[in-house]
């Protein structure tokens, strides 16, 4: 039996551990989850009218997409977890016409997209009350995923995974130095997102990583919310409702905040005044009882994720950023198979890994 030592329990880590096969390896997870991405995120399952140039960025984001679906049947994810109620896209209107012909053309490689229906005003209001009478488009594939509760069942469903809650320390490409002493493992996983620069510099790894403060908005409301739609409004702002009348609002990118996970009212004010001017009545949303969830990004300099083998034999994985949710379960995925059957099928979705770390 192979002994896989994974460092880091966010959204790689713990999907990971979860599809490799418990017959074949033996596992530890090590975490230590403080400001991690995935607990202090929810998201939007929708990258297929994206404008991102990185064609494989693209393929990564869409591959996620089709992906998460079965790993929400094989996991049994529940709607409160995972649900695909449909994808709201609010932009000026000049933009819609160009915007649906996009949808339609990326429908022919990717199914998943769903139907695809332009919205009137009161079609609009009708489907996510929250809104104000506007045009909109309307995708029936996006999908909502609560961070949190997906790492939170994760954990629940590894019975056969040996979890443990403290920071190591790299010593060679087989060795990692715990709070027991060092340990040897067959094969190192790192999914630490922003960490991974610290945790590599001891074997002289130069790492393009950067962290990214994101903070994100939770209204406890009294809504009727389970079957509404999400909405991508024009902006920076996601208005993403689940069920109970739990409505987030979200996120920011805050790029020199560093480490800081203290909530702030900027960022409050920031979200708040963005999506005001698409709700019918803000201060009704805005009253309602709040939390913030702060939690640490991992970014690139091209913004882009890698994932893969380095020469000593070391696997990685980073630099997610913002679509960490839809692009992290592929890449988990892609890195079982190369665990399980030692293939590299990920050319087409990132740069070579030269181009992150030296």
């Amino acid at each position: 039996m192979e002994k896989i030592a994974i460092v880091g329990g966010g959204i790689i880590g713990l999907t990971l551990a979860n599809i490799l096969p418990s017959e074949k390896f033996e596992i530890t997870l090590f975490d230590e989850p403080t400001g991690q991405a995935t607990k202090a995120s929810a998201g939007i399952i929708s990258p297929w009218l994206s404008k991102r140039r990185n064609k494989q960025w693209y393929q990564l984001a869409k591959a996620g997409a089709a992906l998460l679906p079965k790993l929400a049947q094989d996991f049994q994810l529940d709607e409160a977890i995972y649900r695909q109620v449909g994808s709201l896209i609010l932009q000026p209107e000049e933009n819609l016409a160009a915007l649906t012909e996009l949808a339609e053309t990326r429908k022919i490689d990717a199914p998943e997209i769903g139907d695809i229906h332009l919205l009137s005003n009161q079609e609009t209001a009708e489907m996510l009350p929250l809104l104000k009478p506007q045009k909109s488009l309307f995708i029936t594939g996006g999908a909502r995923l609560d961070g949190l509760g997906y790492l939170n069942h994760l954990k629940k469903i590894a019975t056969n995974i040996q979890f443990r809650n403290e920071k190591i320390q790299i010593k060679n490409p087989e060795t990692l130095l715990t709070n027991h002493g060092p340990e040897q493992y067959d094969r190192i996983v790192l999914a630490v997102g922003p960490h991974l620069k610290e945790l590599l510099a001891p074997l002289n790894y130069q790492v393009d990583i950067r962290p990214q403060k994101g903070q994100l908005i939770v209204f406890e409301t009294n809504f009727t919310s389970d079957d509404w739609p999400v909405a991508m409004l024009a902006g920076e702002s996601d208005l993403i409702p689940f069920n109970n009348g739990k409505i987030l609002l979200g996120a920011t990118h805050e790029n020199d905040a560093n480490w800081d996970l203290e909530p702030t009212n900027a960022a409050f004010h920031q979200l708040t005044e963005g999506a005001a001017s698409f709700l019918i009545q803000p201060e009704k949303l805005f009253q309602f009882p709040h939390s913030q969830r702060v939690g640490t990004r991992a970014y690139t300099s091209d913004f882009a994720p890698f994932f893969g083998e380095l020469p000593d034999g070391i696997i990685v994985a980073s630099g997610l950023g913002s679509s960490g949710l839809t692009t992290g379960p592929m890449i988990a995925n892609l890195l079982a198979n190369f665990l399980n059957n030692h293939e590299k099928k990920w050319d087409s979705y990132q740069k070579p890994l030269i181009n992150y770390l030296k």
